[in-house]
């Protein structure tokens, strides 16, 4: 039991966490170390909740989480699992529903992940194929496809073998040569550093969770930081005030919807403002000690969260 009490407060910790890093001013200086923290929070609060659960469940075991399972598995096999007692050991029924759950979580968190990835591939593949219909190269604008729509867009689709930067011509029309350049370097950013895999388990969360307000807060947290991670990369490449500019452009004209599975340059007004205000007054990178700091306690965080499920009590 002392292994489920222990996991309890690392999921509940990890709640109260990703709220103090909701609201720390920090990430904007080091939006990479944040967008790590972010992960580790998700995945250590995602296994140590299913191990709580477990270590109370699988608790008459006196193994730990990996040994109970691995004793329920055998019980299992064996056809000696009985629904109030497994092996000869008595299981009450709040233990057995906590098992249950754990178990039906589990499946959930899976299941919510795989959805997401089936259902972007899908649409992926279905806009790729539109816009090798509708959309087409132009020298002038190298590094991008166009799609002749009044409405100014800029968008990315990332893929296995193929990623498409997509401009349309109403941005084309909007947006200076410089600003247009800034916008496809962002663009390109997000493709080089595969930033829809880092949304991917963000978003099955919310599919996961479709009616939690607090999951939908997170997923918006996270993408305004690969945003600026992409917003970094171009300003390594462009001048930040071309790509700010750009942004603000976007801002006012009011841009296009964003495709299913597209990571786009500009879409929340309040987001954009955020950036802009970034790139035109530099705040700065984030710490050498602040770095080590926060990597070194995503890495405990995570090393003590699975060594939890292996402690036999």
């Amino acid at each position: 039991m002392v292994s489920a009490a222990l996991l309890t407060v690392i999921a509940v910790g990890c709640l109260i966490a990703a709220a103090r890093l909701r609201q720390a001013s920090w990430p904007v200086r080091g939006p990479y170390v944040a967008v790590i923290a972010w992960q580790a929070l998700g995945l250590a609060w995602g296994i140590s909740t299913i191990g709580a659960l477990l270590a109370f469940g699988l608790a008459p075991y006196d193994r730990g989480v990996f040994g109970g399972l691995l004793s329920l598995l055998q019980d299992a096999a064996s056809h000696d699992l009985y629904l109030s007692e497994i092996a000869g050991t008595s299981f009450g029924s709040a233990q057995i529903a906590a098992v249950v759950l754990a178990f039906g979580l589990t499946l959930l968190l899976f299941c919510g992940l795989m959805a997401s990835f089936v259902q972007v591939v899908r649409t992926r593949r279905r806009h790729h194929h539109l816009l090798g219909l509708v959309a087409h190269d132009d020298p002038d604008v190298p590094g991008a496809r166009i799609l002749d729509h009044p409405v100014a867009a800029a968008y990315c689709l990332p893929g296995v073998l193929r990623s498409q930067v997509v401009i349309s011509a109403g941005a084309l029309r909007m947006l200076e040569r410089d600003e247009l350049a800034a916008v496809i370097a962002h663009e390109h950013a997000h493709l080089r550093q595969r930033h829809d895999l880092v949304l991917l388990p963000f978003s099955s969360l919310k599919r996961a969770f479709p009616h939690v307000t607090l999951v939908e807060t997170y997923y918006s947290a996270v993408a305004l930081l690969i945003e600026m991670c992409a917003d970094d990369q171009a300003g390594r490449e462009r001048s930040p005030k071309e790509l700010a500019m750009a942004l603000v452009r976007f801002g006012t004209s009011g841009s296009a919807a964003v495709p299913a599975g597209a990571l786009a340059a500009a879409v929340d007004q309040p987001e954009v403002v955020t950036r802009v205000s970034r790139l035109l007054n530099p705040v700065g990178e984030l710490s050498r000690r602040a770095t080590i700091t926060v990597l070194g306690s995503a890495s405990i965080l995570m090393v003590t969260t699975l060594g939890l499920w292996h402690l036999p009590m």
